[in-house]
């Protein structure tokens, strides 16, 4: 696998981004609907995959696309990296925040081997801890900018309405593709 590169990275989301896959809209989300999704998150993810054949949880429906763990581990991931994002966002002038590298941190770290247990263990940890992370935000701060690469400035709201819609795009993956999976 060659290393993937920041220059090779989709651009951020904008502020105001609104998704034309589900049509979440950034700007009309506020902090405590932000933190009530968050929330139902690991429950909804732990829901979706229930029901699935204990195969369909580690299969890749088509090469690139990852398995329904491979989704659970990466919203994990997701909610512990935005907690130390919004942190150091609260903590920090302006700071530059490392790439996630989903794909890396999936084959790298072997989200198809993991757990499920586990993985909807510390789903339900990471979440829980990001959104203790914005409680500590004051209102003050929610305007505090972070940037990722060169003109990629975002404030610590988009932190917290990114975050959310991740996990919200990514339990429609879990189910597009435990639908697909367990179904093979």
């Amino acid at each position: 696998m060659t290393a993937p590169r920041s220059a090779d990275l989709p651009p951020l989301a904008a502020e105001d981004h609104v998704c034309t896959s589900c049509d979440l809209a950034y700007l009309d989300v506020d902090v405590a609907a932000a933190v009530a999704v968050i929330r139902s998150l690991p429950d909804a993810v732990a829901s979706a995959v229930a029901a699935l054949p204990a195969a369909a949880l580690r299969r890749r429906p088509e090469p690139g696309v990852w398995s329904v763990l491979e989704y659970a581990a990466h919203v994990r991931d997701v909610y512990a990296t935005f907690l130390i994002r919004l942190h150091r966002a609260r903590a920090e002038d302006h700071p530059t925040l490392d790439p996630m590298f989903g794909d890396l941190r999936a084959q790298r770290l072997r989200y198809n081997d993991l757990p499920l247990d586990a993985v909807l263990a510390e789903l339900a940890f990471a979440a829980r801890g990001f959104c203790d992370e914005i409680a500590d935000t004051a209102d003050d701060e929610w305007g505090r900018h972070v940037r990722r690469l060169p003109g990629e400035d975002r404030t610590a709201l988009w932190l917290v309405r990114h975050a959310m819609h991740e996990g919200v795009h990514h339990l429609r993956d879990i189910e597009r593709v435990g639908a697909l999976a367990g179904g093979a």
